[in-house]
């Protein structure tokens, strides 16, 4: 019953508040236990509107972000989608309960462990986790959706170009102390449209390119 109290606050003040107003994304955040993937020493931190800290110096994204991100995705459970930093798997898990299926990818070989032992205990089977650099895909399959949960210091198209025409990529863009959080949608083979969404500060892609710095 705490549980359920606590988590229902943190859609009621902190998601919904944030504008996220999507039932659909509010369900989700009803439905998967986001305690369930946040570390033993930190589950007092589950509902709070914050960064959990995962190992390795990464970070669950703030319920309030999570909720924007999946409402921006717009997942009719049809799509193929990607993400690009599964942490813990608690936005991978919310993606897969809202899509067909979903193929991730972590950096982090301890997180992405982490991650298949969270979607596995859940029951999930439509999640894949794949230990490897995101920058470093193939590049030939194409999705309907793509959460980058990371940010990219320096914007390049890497994954906007494996969008499906009318696929939706999210994506954290820029350096402290502000970050700007944009839908990327690819509107046919080569025209795309960004909206930027709000501001905010994620932790950076690891090994991303990051702009030069000045010098005198």
């Amino acid at each position: 019953m705490l549980n359920t109290d606590a988590r229902e606050q943190m859609i009621e003040q902190q998601v919904r508040a944030w504008d996220v107003l999507d039932g659909r994304v509010l369900g989700l955040l009803r439905q998967i236990p986001r305690e369930h993937f946040v570390p033993p020493a930190q589950r007092v931190f589950a509902f709070a509107d914050m960064e959990v800290p995962l190992p390795h110096g990464q970070h669950m994204l703030r319920p309030s972000v999570a909720g924007r991100l999946l409402q921006a995705l717009e997942l009719t459970g049809t799509e193929r989608a990607l993400e690009i930093g599964a942490g813990s798997g608690f936005v991978t898990a919310c993606m897969a309960a809202a899509a067909a299926q979903v193929h991730s990818f972590e950096i982090i070989p301890e997180l992405a462990g982490l991650a298949r032992e969270n979607l596995a205990s859940l029951g999930i089977r439509n999640a894949e986790i794949t230990t490897a650099n995101g920058l470093q895909l193939d590049g030939r399959t194409r999705y309907g959706a793509i959460a980058v949960t990371a940010s990219m210091p320096v914007y390049e198209n890497v994954f906007q170009s494996q969008l499906e025409i009318g696929g939706r990529l999210f994506v954290v863009v820029g350096e402290g102390p502000v970050m700007d959080a944009r839908l990327v949608r690819r509107t046919s083979e080569d025209a795309w449209t960004t909206t930027s969404l709000f501001e905010t500060v994620i932790d950076p892609m690891i090994n991303a390119p990051r702009p030069p710095e000045f010098r005198f």
